[in-house]
């Protein structure tokens, strides 16, 4: 007797924890998995968006493009090609919100330092202050690692265009001098396809922890 019930005891376990499985797999089949948005320029404030393109609703990518790095080398889509990154547009000689950004995208460089899918990428709106020397002093003050962030200058229009056509990052396209163009504080994530999946402010740390959450979304969405 003892025996039978020694065995419906097992039983009784083996069954308790096949349930527990079953149950787990049934609620989590009932949650639905959060999805980043595609942000498109209609999705975007109108300040942000330049008037030709404020129509389109999807389809959006960044450009290509062709700039230099704080080491003078050419740095194109193809060094981010399959990669998830985050941008932002800053100047080194800025005395407000530039330093702050920086600082908070350093943090996230140590958060992604081991990740080989995710990189860094950091455009100067003074291309004509901030030659390679300027940015290679400045990434070496400010920490940064060649191998995953790259702080690039280059051709002033092909800058802006970027920021403002591609990324969406910027107020307005300024009075034509030197600081012309009124960058937003915003980092932009990007996916692997090239689209924006998300806008956050680089200077306060309740958006990092915001996009620190978002990317490991994105970096999950490419498991399933």
């Amino acid at each position: 007797m003892r025996s039978f019930f020694a065995k419906f005891k097992y039983f009784g376990m083996v069954l308790l924890a096949v349930s527990g499985v079953v149950i787990y797999l049934f609620y989590n089949a009932l949650i639905p998995k959060k999805i980043l948005p595609v942000y498109s320029p209609a999705m975007v404030n109108a300040e942000l968006v330049p008037k030709e393109i404020q129509h389109i609703r999807k389809y959006h990518t960044i450009s290509d493009f062709s700039l230099t790095n704080q080491n003078g080398e050419t740095i194109t889509q193809e060094n981010y090609k399959n990669k998830i990154y985050i941008a932002d547009f800053f100047f080194t000689t800025c005395p407000t919100i530039c330093p702050i950004m920086t600082k908070n995208m350093a943090d996230i460089q140590q958060e992604i330092k081991a990740d080989n899918e995710v990189l860094l990428l950091s455009h100067s709106v003074t291309p004509e202050i901030d030659s390679v020397a300027q940015l290679k002093k400045y990434a070496i003050e400010k920490g940064v690692d060649d191998a995953k962030w790259n702080l690039v200058t280059g051709d002033k229009k092909q800058i802006y265009e970027l920021a403002r056509k591609s990324y969406l990052a910027v107020k307005t396209d300024g009075d034509g001098g030197p600081f012309d163009m009124i960058h937003t504080e915003n980092f932009i994530l990007v996916d692997k396809q090239k689209r924006i999946r998300g806008f956050y402010d680089g200077t306060e740390k309740e958006d990092m922890d915001q996009l620190l959450t978002d990317l490991k979304i994105l970096k999950a969405s490419y498991q399933q």
